[in-house]
């Protein structure tokens, strides 16, 4: 399963009308008291994420570029924005839970309320530089669509009816190949975004790396093989763990993947249709940095760095699950930061993170390539994260 690039043809207008509608898609089976649940710092309520998306398309379009727009409330500023200290004082992160008011009712008539004006923008031309930011804007907003889809997982999935999101969802299947590890040479490769099209930031500027010969594997780690892993005793012995992963797993009594429950001695884990028997044939999914460096080396091998799975990443399928990497969140040869609010996407994190590379089955559609970056703290595990080995 890979995820293709954003190949349809559409004016500005149609795709600012076909993100904003997947958003919309996505929450549809939500009820309203799902909409304001934040159970731990890295989950923020769906209601939230409705609001950022449109203070976004507020904030750095309407309001510096359509002549004659009213704010639709001074206070959403201070509520929605996320982490952009050019653009002034923000609720903290851990109260964005505690957010009552703005109701969700609310909420919607604001996004209306910019839906209609940013229609209106967009019936005339825009300039090269608001094309830009429009761009980043649909980006972004996609970025949230995958994080709503973790975030209410984690919501519902920590609710201890485990209610179903939607029997209407199902997740994509992936064929394990059994095939031989791929033989990569050694070599100068070139590695970063190259083309036409839009990239983040942090995919710049394409440069060359030297590899060492390695192999890589053509499938992710399943369920089985990491159940193996468990029943051989791999998350008590500190061999196969970095200290801090070690502390980690100490500390928070971790004993399997994020949503998995033990029940009268079998394996079940959380999905979006509710409980149901882990599926041991598919790729195992919302485990730590942590635990994949732990199972690579209970298995004797190790993950690859970005620039190793980058470089072999047309030889296998990817898409099911971000794969966690080998390398720290650092900046490519002459990364530069964008002036203003901006400049604020990427670049100030990099720092104590690790590179997730591929999609999951929640990216939102065209909104992959194999250049692209994620990155996340090496202790966390509610995305779709999962392990590819190399040896």
């Amino acid at each position: 399963m890979e995820t293709a690039t954003y190949t349809e043809q559409l004016t500005l207008a149609e795709r600012y009308i076909k993100v904003r509608k997947h958003t919309e898609k996505i929450c549809a089976p939500l009820q309203t008291e799902d909409y304001v649940v934040q159970p731990v710092v890295d989950v923020s309520p769906p209601k939230w994420h409705i609001g950022h998306t449109t203070w976004f398309f507020e904030t750095f379009i309407l309001k510096p570029y359509f002549m004659g727009y009213q704010e639709y409330n001074a206070e959403f500023n201070y509520v929605f924005n996320s982490y952009y200290e050019t653009v002034g004082n923000r609720v903290i992160r851990t109260d964005r839970g505690n957010l009552s008011r703005p109701t969700v009712i609310d909420i919607m008539r604001y996004r209306e309320y910019v839906d209609d004006a940013m229609n209106k923008f967009l019936c005339e031309e825009p300039s090269e530089e608001v094309k830009e930011l429009l761009v980043l804007g649909f980006n972004h907003e996609e970025q949230h669509q995958e994080l709503l889809y973790t975030d209410i997982k984690y919501i519902l999935g920590h609710n201890p009816l485990f209610p179903a999101y939607s029997h209407e969802y199902h997740s994509p299947k992936v064929e394990k190949t059994d095939e031989d590890f791929i033989m990569m040479d050694e070599g100068i490769y070139e590695i970063g975004f190259n083309g036409d099209g839009f990239c983040f930031d942090n995919e710049l500027n394409r440069h060359k790396v030297y590899l060492n010969a390695y192999e890589i594997s053509p499938d992710l780690v399943t369920n089985a093989e990491y159940l193996e892993f468990i029943n051989s005793g791999g998350y008590h012995d500190f061999r196969h763990w970095h200290a801090e992963g070690w502390d980690w797993v100490n500390t928070n009594k971790v004993e399997a993947p994020l949503y998995w429950h033990l029940i009268h001695g079998e394996w079940y884990n959380y999905t979006y249709n509710g409980l149901e028997p882990v599926e041991m044939k598919q790729p195992v999914c919302h485990i730590s940095y942590f635990e994949a460096y732990a199972f690579a080396a209970w298995k004797g091998m190790r993950l690859a760095t970005e620039f190793e799975w980058e470089a072999a990443s047309a030889q296998f399928g990817w898409g099911k699950s971000w794969e966690w990497t080998e390398s720290s969140y650092l900046p490519y040869p002459g990364f530069a930061k964008a002036p203003g609010a901006i400049g604020e996407y990427n670049g100030k994190f990099m720092v104590n993170q690790k590179v997730l590379r591929g999609a999951s089955e929640v990216t939102s559609p065209g909104h992959s390539r194999a250049t692209y970056r994620n990155f996340f703290q090496t202790h966390l595990r509610w995305q779709f994260t999962g392990i590819r080995l190399v040896r």
